[in-house]
């Protein structure tokens, strides 16, 4: 791999990136049209993708090529000079967040030089996620929720009962949220944005301990590079549900269907991570627009140096 691929330089573009796809869906939210806010989303990103000077492929994006018009797996982004680097994205974490004008939206992208990042097929994820501080080896995929929250707590030294893990609010989830409960520990239930829960496990300020439960697999890719830039643990394990998705798997090179990727295998080598807020959240604030310009809120993330850097930024309307 090359030195020094990931520049300050090309970091910050990713933070414009962000950006352009953050402020061109805030303009759909609480309209009710969730297709459109993410059309909006996808077609500023590639825009603003295609002004960096890098030669980008898309490994986690909208679909599969016949799916996706734009931001597809496999499509080059970038004026094809530069470093070669791969791309994972989700132009519109929250859709229906978009569209409903409700908390959390956001614009995300993560990057690492070519190879860096698992190409996880269109599928569940089973996740489970801790921030950083633990001994390896203390949560596991095949342990439960009660069982994994307690060994946080007894390391940490703390009551069960301060304990809080972090779920998407699925049917699909009562076992776990119950097996949480069984225990006295706290459950923080939210709609959608697994990719902001899981990163929510390496802020304090949060309260939020551990990240459990399955979503979407390219998601979960996301996330782990996220992670990757300030130390944790994640576990991710694919779900299929029918053999269309195990076909998905097999085109991207998977064939150990069970197996459990540890964080290093999700994001194996340096990584960049951006996201940009939508509409006013708990990890950022939304787009604003006041006074004849646009206010944006962005968080960058570097696995080189640990650098986390909340940026706020504005331009004319």
């Amino acid at each position: 791999m090359q030195n020094n691929v990931l520049t300050p330089g090309l970091a910050d573009a990713m933070v414009r990136v962000a950006e352009s796809a953050a402020i061109a869906a805030s303009k759909l939210v609480g309209r009710g049209d969730e297709k459109k806010a993410d059309a909006a989303a996808v077609d500023a990103m590639r825009t603003a993708f295609n002004l960096v000077n890098f030669r980008g492929r898309v490994v986690i994006g909208e679909g599969e090529r016949d799916e996706a018009p734009m931001l597809y797996i496999g499509e080059e982004v970038g004026t094809g000079t530069g470093p070669e680097i791969d791309i994972a994205l989700d132009p519109l974490e929250g859709t229906t967040l978009t569209a409903k004008a409700m908390s959390n939206a956001l614009a995300v992208l993560a990057i690492a030089p070519r190879g860096g990042l698992l190409h996880a097929p269109d599928t569940y994820m089973d996740k489970l996620a801790i921030g950083p501080g633990y001994p390896e080896g203390i949560v596991s995929l095949d342990a439960s929720p009660a069982e994994n929250i307690a060994e946080l707590a007894k390391f940490t030294g703390r009551d069960i009962a301060d304990m809080t893990a972090c779920v998407l609010d699925r049917p699909r989830h009562e076992e776990i949220i119950e097996s949480l409960r069984s225990v006295g520990a706290r459950v923080a239930l939210i709609t959608d944005g697994d990719v902001a829960g899981v990163i929510a496990t390496t802020n304090p300020h949060t309260g939020i301990d551990l990240y459990v439960g399955s979503g979407g697999a390219p998601e979960g890719v996301l996330a782990a590079a996220a992670l990757k830039c300030v130390g944790g643990q994640m576990f991710g394990r694919l779900v299929f549900r029918n053999d269309d998705e195990k076909k998905r798997a097999e085109r991207v090179g998977i064939t150990d269907l069970g197996r459990t990727y540890s964080l290093n295998e999700l994001a194996s080598t340096e990584t960049v991570f951006c996201a940009t807020g939508v509409t006013q959240g708990s990890l950022l604030n939304g787009v604003q627009c006041r006074d004849g310009r646009v206010h944006t809120h962005s968080l960058v993330m570097t696995s080189s140096d640990g650098m986390v850097r909340y940026i706020r930024s504005n331009r004319k309307a």
